[in-house]
């Protein structure tokens, strides 16, 4: 992501090129002087070659979207002791800050003056034979720009620095400003509206003053509360949200389910016994655990620690087996219930349509004797 502050960019060594800084969006790694890829669908989202190449997704951008590779542009293209990249700067620098505004400007190029920003577009675009084009004929010896004499000591006096915004989608616990230390959303969060519009007057009775008084410390005690589960998050450390979840994958289902139950203790310890409490629940987890492990080993007449480890290579063996027969066997009754069911239906379909010939209504006897020309017909063929 670019930061177009006026300062060196986080991360960055001293001595290093001031301006327009892009850092990784994941790992905040300054990318300015390197190679970063820039994704094409999100605003403004670039990763250090590490982060891609581990195939990094954060928040609506994907690792399957369109990308392109970019690297810095060193060589002069107008002048000798201009960049492609600065000039880039200047005309992105103009666009947004308007015409004119050249101290603006030059800290968006961060390694020229506003003089010499002014200069060098009186020079190039305005004093140019195809205005407002530059001279695009240009060629030079020099494949780097050759900087300007007094660019090494404008880098090293420290100039204005702009505090950058704490926002809450700069860090992983969404809600968290870190450079305020304080959250979007704080416990009780509606406590403020209590005594936002309250003011004491001398017209104010004996009991309005006593009814103040109690509702500013019932709006103290949600402060002190505030303030207690907020330094409990500090002290716990329980803003590095990612190395916490890291620590306890690499634990075993049953240390993580212990520590879960055990976690409702730790309001009522300090960090450092409730770390020396956890630590023991574990030993004492373990070691009823192999409490465990040697009762089932007597219980099988087994005597030495050798046979116990062989006993156990030789039961997840069997367990390995038991599950892979067991699935077989589920796949197997799957398909014994899929020709079942195919069989069902073809059978009752033949006999429905064995009923369907079968099945035919027998004639209705016709009374014929009141019919036009009846008389015309024989005995024999009425009865027919």
């Amino acid at each position: 992501m670019p930061q177009k502050d006026g300062k060196r960019g986080q991360g960055a060594a001293p001595g290093d090129e001031v301006g327009q800084k892009f850092h990784c969006d994941n790992c905040q790694a300054n990318v300015t002087d390197g190679v970063r890829i820039s994704c094409n669908e999100c605003a403004e989202f670039d990763l250090c070659t590490t982060c891609f190449s581990r195939g990094i997704e954060l928040g609506s951008h994907k690792n399957d979207h369109s990308y392109r590779v970019v690297t810095r542009h060193r060589f002069p293209i107008f002048t000798e002791d201009w960049s492609a990249d600065e000039e880039l700067l200047l005309i992105d620098g103009l666009r947004q800050f308007g015409m004119g505004n050249w101290k603006d400007a030059a800290e968006n190029v961060g390694t020229k003056t506003k003089e010499e920003c002014e200069q060098h577009y009186l020079d190039v675009f305005v004093g140019s034979d195809s205005w407002p084009l530059p001279a695009m004929d240009r060629e030079f010896e020099n494949k780097v720009a050759r900087p300007t004499s007094d660019k090494r000591s404008r880098s090293a006096t420290p100039g204005k620095v702009k505090v950058l915004s704490s926002q809450p989608s700069n860090h992983e616990i969404v809600g968290y400003m870190p450079g305020r230390l304080e959250f979007e959303f704080e416990h009780e969060n509606e406590a403020d509206q209590v005594v936002k519009d309250m003011v004491i007057t001398e017209d104010d009775t004996a009991e309005e003053l006593d009814l103040k008084q109690i509702v500013l410390r019932i709006y103290n005690g949600k402060l002190d509360r505030r303030l207690y589960r907020k330094s409990f998050i500090f002290d716990r450390d329980l803003l590095e949200y990612r190395k916490n979840q890291a620590a306890e994958k690499r634990r075993p289902k049953d240390e993580r389910d212990l520590l879960n139950k055990v976690k409702v203790f730790a309001r009522m310890q300090t960090r450092e016994d409730f770390d020396q409490f956890s630590v023991g629940m574990l030993n004492e987890h373990a070691l009823r655990q192999r409490i465990k492990q040697l009762q089932e080993w007597r219980r099988n007449g087994i005597t030495t620690l050798e046979d116990g480890a062989q006993y156990e290579v030789e039961r997840s063996q069997r367990l390995s087996r038991r599950a892979t027969t067991q699935r077989d066997s589920v796949h197997l009754l799957e398909r014994l219930q899929k020709i079942v069911a195919s069989r069902t239906i073809r059978d009752s379909a033949s006999e429905a349509a064995a009923q369907k010939q079968n099945c035919r209504k027998p004639a209705s006897i016709v009374d014929i004797e009141s019919a036009d020309g009846i008389e015309l017909l024989s005995g024999p063929e009425k009865d027919l």
